[in-house]
Parts: C-alpha cells; structure tokens; sequence
C-alpha cells in the first residue's frame, strides 16, 4: 500500500510500515510539514495515498466535509506502539489498498475499527 504519513506520526512506524514492504512518504519530505490539514488530505489524494496521522480531525473532515480520502487515525503514544504496531498489521493484511482508500480506520493497541465511505 501506499502511505502519505503526517508530521505526529513516529519515525518508528515510518520504519514498521516500510519493513512490511508498503511505500511510504512523509510530509517532510514533500516540504508539507506545516500544511493544513485539508491541504494534506488533497495531497494524499493527489499522489493515490492513504493518510495516516495521530490527529483526530481528520474524521471531522472526511465525515462532515465529505473530503472521502482513506486515513489511518493511530490512537498510539510511546508506551503502546509495538502494540499498535501489531493491530495495524493485522488490518493491513485483512483489506485490500482499494478498500482502505474507501475507509477511516482507527487503530488502537487492542482493537480496531473500520468506518467505509
């Protein structure tokens, strides 16, 4: 899967995500570290990328202000990421890119849940 990762997201799961084989991108590599929110949203549309991001605006914008890009929203902090780590794995391997696309998911370190649009 392709990934656009926001700045709160840890380096640590840059690197989770890559070893599994996904390609991923971060917004300070494309110069959009302090972009907006909506802005990264359009972005991760334009380059065919799911979002993932720690900030739980993102459901305010893909629900109420129709913008239906696929995020994960990672309720993660430093005591909890390997476990996190292992649900967002776990969703990884059950959906496929176009079904994640069409989704908000939110990742927590014992469960998950998958909101289609």
């Amino acid at each position: 899967m392709k990934f656009l990762l926001d700045q709160n997201v840890y380096f640590k799961t840059a690197l989770f995500l890559k070893n599994l084989g996904h390609d991923v991108l971060r917004v300070a590599e494309i110069g959009l570290e302090s972009a907006p929110d909506e802005k990264l949203l359009q972005k991760a549309q334009e380059l065919d990328r799911i979002l993932v991001t720690r900030d739980k605006d993102f459901g305010n914008l893909v629900f109420v202000k129709g913008m239906k890009i696929g995020v994960i929203l990672l309720r993660l902090d430093p005591s909890n990421v390997d476990r996190v780590h292992c649900v967002l794995e776990r969703v990884l391997t059950s959906l496929s890119e176009q079904e994640a696309k069409r989704s908000f998911l939110v990742i927590d370190h014992n469960k998950y849940r998958v909101r289609k649009f």
